[in-house]
């Protein structure tokens, strides 16, 4: 798909009634081990208080998708006829990319229609041009407000101010959340925000805070008192997408504090790319520690019509270690993000890549997790 046109029908998926290392119906399972987590969190991820927000800011450490995952989100929240609205803040052009659509400009694009006839649209948040449209809103600056970009003073305004930048993307993210139609109801059923990554997300929320401080007045005091009262409110949840690796975790679990810290609501951990266990459970640390049987294995093969020599023998049971280490070191993981009690959503790892099709397919494990 190479045009603006937005996607009209999900495309089949391969789902196969399993979401990586959970169950479809949201439970925790530490990856293929046979461990379930009971936690009522897990039972029922998406909480109420998940229904209750409106605005979804999905963050996560770099490399961890979570551009494909806040889009899965849309769609999923996108089903049965609600407008749904992907909003991306780092000018990296992800979601264009994601929806194989052009660049997307600083306007409301519909760019995928969900199951039941919902709509996502997506804006792509430009600095510049929201500061113009700051100034033309509270200002009437319009003209002289181009004029002033032409000078420079957009680019010396924002360096001169860090705060602005975040405040100008916030504000306008708070815009498209409270904004009414011309029949008074609100034009977007939900907002979802691909905001920075982990190490920067507190900041990024908190900041508007600070520039409320130092603007005691005007329309800069007014436009940061109304986000901070957004994002501090039930309107309001933050989702963390994460690997089951060390680093993403031990980042993830850095995040969920700082943002307890700054009492910012958070909703739950997305589990991403999750390894779907192939063996046995009680066969996993044997097979981690390269102790296969590998005269069972030849005349498992044999059963399949399949002869196999010593080395074919070697090459799998190599392979099998490989899996098994992987699964056994991901429901490690799983369990130091189990304890801090958060609800917890598993995707699996995609076999073709973060494309549209994909997206289409983590929906569908979304829905089936009980996100809607």
């Amino acid at each position: 798909m190479t045009s603006a046109e937005p996607r009209t029908a999900a495309p089949p998926t391969t789902n196969d009634g399993t979401s990586g290392a959970g169950t479809p119906d949201g439970t925790a399972t530490a990856a293929g081990n046979g461990r379930v987590a009971k936690s009522a969190a897990a039972r029922d991820p998406w909480t109420s208080d998940c229904h209750r927000a409106r605005l979804h800011v999905v963050t996560g450490k770099g490399g961890t998708g979570k551009t494909t995952v806040a889009a899965a989100l849309a769609l999923t929240l996108a089903t049965d006829g609600r407008r749904v609205l992907l909003v991306e803040v780092e000018e990296r052009q992800g979601i264009a990319r994601l929806f194989d659509v052009p660049p997307l400009p600083y306007e409301e694009r519909k760019v995928a229609v969900a199951s039941g006839g919902g709509e996502v649209r997506a804006l792509a948040v430009d600095v510049e041009a929201a500061l113009l449209e700051y100034f033309q809103i509270f200002y009437s600056l319009g003209f002289a407000g181009r004029s002033l970009k032409k000078m420079g003073a957009v680019e010396f305004a924002t360096t001169l101010a860090p705060g602005l930048r975040d405040v100008l993307l916030t504000g306008k993210v708070k815009e498209t959340v409270t904004r009414l139609g011309s029949d008074s109801k609100l034009v977007y059923d939900a907002v979802v925000m691909d905001a920075p990554p982990t190490g920067r997300v507190v900041t990024f929320l908190g900041v508007t805070g600070a520039m409320s401080d130092i603007a005691r007045r005007g329309p800069i005091h007014s436009q940061a008192e109304g986000v901070v009262r957004l994002l501090h409110s039930a309107d309001t949840i933050v989702h963390l997408v994460t690997l089951l690796e060390d680093m993403p975790v031990t980042e993830t679990l850095e995040a969920i504090e700082h943002l307890h810290e700054a009492e910012l609501p958070v909703g739950t951990i997305i589990v991403n790319a999750a390894t779907v266990s192939r063996l046995p459970a009680a066969s996993l640390t044997q097979a981690a520690e390269n102790r296969l049987d590998k005269a069972r294995l030849a005349a498992g093969l044999a059963q399949g019509g399949i002869t196999a020599d010593e080395v074919m023998l070697d090459g799998l049971a190599a392979e099998a270690a490989e899996h098994a280490i992987r699964v056994l070191d991901e429901a490690d993981c799983r369990e130091e993000l189990v304890a801090t009690g958060l609800p917890i959503l598993s995707l699996p790892r995609l076999v073709d890549g973060a494309d549209l099709g994909g997206v289409y397919e983590l929906a569908d494990r979304l829905a089936e997790q009980g996100v809607r």
